[in-house]
């Protein structure tokens, strides 16, 4: 139960409705609830206004106003911001009455909060910013509908924090979070006391066992990956979901880059396996996810026209790539850097390959370019990799997936432990959503990668600092 505060001044009541559907609110049946929407949750999710099944929704008038200056502009923010803009405009009408407009069938209705202030908040809030007069209309909406539940939904943790403070219910927008971070889908399951027989037919040819000559291992699903042991042997399997077999993994090398571990071996497979068209591979710095994804495409460039390498600039499309001098490269190559790092590594450990790879930069068969411009491409036979994807919004990572055209393949790194983008979590960033959402669909392999095998030193950073 919320508790409201003070009382609100006179204006016009609220204006739009809206219904909304948070699993993550306290069950209380004995009020309606009505959702008011921050800024920050329409700029993640335009089609926010339809995710809150049978409760209705509320949009303080200057989130409207914040809205109007997002309208222009090329980002994914302002495509967001102009979606929605566009759905309001088609939901209210020709005029929308007090009791607000409906959103649908199976829906609840929505209000534009219109001049609400809470006053006795202003020795508190005294900075009249929007995010206190969005908080204060909230608060306002808790006196001028005794009948609801209010509560507002935001990404801004300080501003969570400020409208508990006045007792109100305050919740990020968990739409497309997975609840803890223990239950994203790994990729790899390791089972123990596997019989030996099924070990030894695993190592002789073909190297495939069916579901039912290994009843040890449950529910396994497409893409999978095993790690089975007994004893001292041991063997690593992929499901191949389609033919329904246990297939043994060999501990191949791509293009002079050699696994180190179980899970690059996993990755690897994945990486280099036509008939998988979306690797998503995480794991903390150092453990090779960039490496391996470069070095499994130049090792599968004939079977693709071009080799893809992108990063976002966090936050992505954020800042505006003409304050630095020169093309659009010498714009990029700050942030692209760590790229060309990882060519350098493979110049390294291949030393036949640097007129390779020099000669594939200068055809542009092999080309670093900014998710800025990504929108509206459709790639064909192409290798696409995205570092840092966890810096993504799931909407950024369905627009950048949904450009893959025939023969293309797309793969997304990250750390889910290092996010710079400031509305963004561990468990609600565009590689965590297609992590979740993708598992199990036979064109999708997901490992983490869980070792750091950049040096001693990385390993130890990583597990201390």
């Amino acid at each position: 139960m919320l508790s409201s505060v003070g009382t609100h001044s006179t204006g016009s009541e609220a204006h739009l409705e809206f219904r909304s559907d948070s699993t993550t609110v306290a069950e209380n049946h004995s009020k309606p609830k009505l959702f008011v929407l921050d800024t920050n949750v329409i700029l993640h999710d335009a089609q926010c206004l339809f995710r809150f099944h049978e409760h209705d929704i509320a949009v303080p008038i200057t989130v409207l106003e914040e809205l109007d200056q997002f309208k222009k502009g090329d980002s994914d923010i302002h495509f967001q911001a102009r979606q929605f803009l566009r759905s309001l405009d088609e939901l209210a009408g020709n005029v929308m009455s007090n009791e607000g407009a409906p959103l649908g069938i199976g829906l609840g209705s929505f209000r534009v909060l219109m001049n609400l202030d809470f006053r006795k908040a202003d020795h508190t809030l005294m900075s009249n910013t929007a995010d206190h007069r969005i908080l204060k209309s909230a608060l306002a909406a808790c006196d001028l509908l005794p009948e609801c539940d209010v509560i507002l939904v935001t990404k801004d943790t300080t501003l969570r924090l400020k409208a508990k403070a006045f007792g109100l219910v305050a919740q990020d927008y968990n739409n497309d979070k997975i609840r803890h971070l223990d239950d994203l889908y790994t990729g790899k399951r390791i089972f123990n006391d596997v019989p030996s027989q099924s070990i030894r037919l695993l190592y002789e040819e073909p190297g495939e066992l069916d579901p039912a000559s290994l009843p040890i291992v449950d529910d396994p699903i497409s893409n999978e990956n095993f790690i089975l042991r007994n004893g001292s042997r041991s063997v690593l399997v992929t499901y191949n979901g389609i033919d329904r077999l246990f297939r043994r993994i060999s501990r191949m090398a791509c293009f002079g880059i050699k696994p180190r571990n179980a899970e690059q071996s996993f990755a690897l497979q994945a990486l280099t396996d036509p008939c998988i068209r979306l690797v998503t591979l995480t794991g903390r710095a150092g453990s090779g996810k960039t490496l391996m994804a470069l070095a499994a495409a130049l090792e599968s460039r004939s079977e693709f026209r071009q080799i893809l390498l992108a990063r976002p600039i966090v936050p992505l499309s954020n800042r505006d790539l003409g304050f630095l001098p020169g093309d659009v490269h010498a714009k990029i190559e700050p942030y692209m850097q760590p790229l060309l790092d990882n060519l350098n590594v493979l110049k390294h450990e291949n030393r036949d390959s640097v007129s390779l790879i020099q000669q594939m930069l200068d055809d542009q068969r092999l080309e670093i370019t900014p998710l800025a411009y990504i929108r509206g491409r459709s790639l064909q036979q192409t290798f696409f990799i995205v570092d840092e994807a966890q810096n993504l919004t799931p909407h950024e990572v369905k627009t950048i997936v949904t450009r893959a055209g025939e023969g293309t393949k797309i793969v997304l790194t990250g750390d889910l432990q290092q996010i710079d983008h400031p509305y963004l979590d561990s468990t609600s960033n565009g590689l965590t959503y297609v992590i979740n959402r993708m598992k199990g669909q036979h064109l999708h392999a997901h490992v983490t990668l869980e070792k750091g095998v950049r040096s001693e030193l990385s390993e130890l950073a990583g597990a201390l600092l």
